[in-house]
């Protein structure tokens, strides 16, 4: 079981995340702020960033914290395709559309902690 941080401050998808998390065995933790985000990275195991609304603003943050060694996952939306490199760029392990990680979140998860074994 992972302990999952997830910055997601659109309340609807943030408990679809969290609930398909816990369906997977994982500790997730809903955050909706960049401080709340900074007070729960010790302990987290992956990170997931919301980054469809305020792209630029959340990119910014994410290269601005101590991330200890934890993946990152980054969602987008998809009409914005220039987020996806930005994203990269600043250092997430994984930029995904909103789809996907609404289909996919707890397996994107899991890769992300498979990487690190």
């Amino acid at each position: 079981m992972a302990r999952v941080v997830a910055f997601v401050p659109d309340l609807l998808f943030g408990s679809n995340v969290l609930g398909a998390l816990q369906a997977a065995g994982h500790d997730p933790v809903l955050v909706s702020g960049p401080e709340q985000l900074r007070a729960e990275l010790p302990g987290a195991d992956v990170v997931v960033v919301d980054l469809t609304a305020d792209a630029n603003e959340r990119i910014e943050q994410f290269r601005e914290l101590p991330r200890r060694g934890a993946p990152a996952l980054a969602f987008y939306s998809h009409v914005e395709t220039d987020v996806r490199a930005q994203a990269e760029q600043a250092g997430f392990d994984l930029v995904v559309p909103r789809s996907r990680m609404a289909r996919e979140g707890a397996a994107l998860v899991a890769r992300l902690l498979a990487r690190g074994d």
